[in-house]
């Protein structure tokens, strides 16, 4: 669990070139209490915010997704990378920037909400969640360290 006082100090989570597109959703009443990841949609459906706390970190991490179009959706992808739930979520390619020239993506539940598929998953198999829960946590910060070479509290 985490706790994020302030706007201004979840926007640090993010990286600078992000931080311009992090919109709150309407209510959001700060300081908030997390307890694995935080995760939200854009009003227009666009991008897709996280923030979490890598496995042995201080400082939270913020990446902010887009949804890229979504193609044949006979071809899409049925199992999300991070959740490996391929159930009643809609699973496509979200991706991000690395720099001014490059971006990187990867196939995940579209609304980032594989903590409520997890829960679902273990609670229908009668099993422990936290085990899913820390290995969601370590692809999240999988991710985020080599695909975006981003180090807990650096401002890459």
């Amino acid at each position: 669990m985490f706790r994020i006082e302030s706007e201004k100090e979840l926007l640090r989570a993010f990286r600078s070139r992000d931080r311009k597109h992090v919109e709150l959703p309407k209510g959001t009443q700060l300081p908030l209490f997390v307890r694995n990841y935080l995760s939200w949609v854009d009003p227009y459906g666009v991008r897709v915010f996280l923030v979490f706390v890598a496995p042995g970190g201080k400082q939270a991490t913020g990446i902010a997704f887009r949804r890229d179009q979504q193609g044949d959706p006979a071809l899409a992808p049925k199992m999300c990378d991070w959740c490996r739930t391929s159930t009643d979520a809609e699973i496509g390619l979200l991706t991000t920037d690395v720099d001014s020239k490059r971006r990187v993506g990867v196939n995940l539940c579209l609304d980032l909400r594989c903590g409520e598929r997890l829960e679902a998953q273990a609670d229908r198999s009668g099993r422990s969640l936290q085990d899913d829960t820390a290995q969601l946590i370590e692809r999240m910060a999988r991710f985020a360290s080599e695909a975006l070479g981003y180090a807990p509290g650096s401002d890459a």
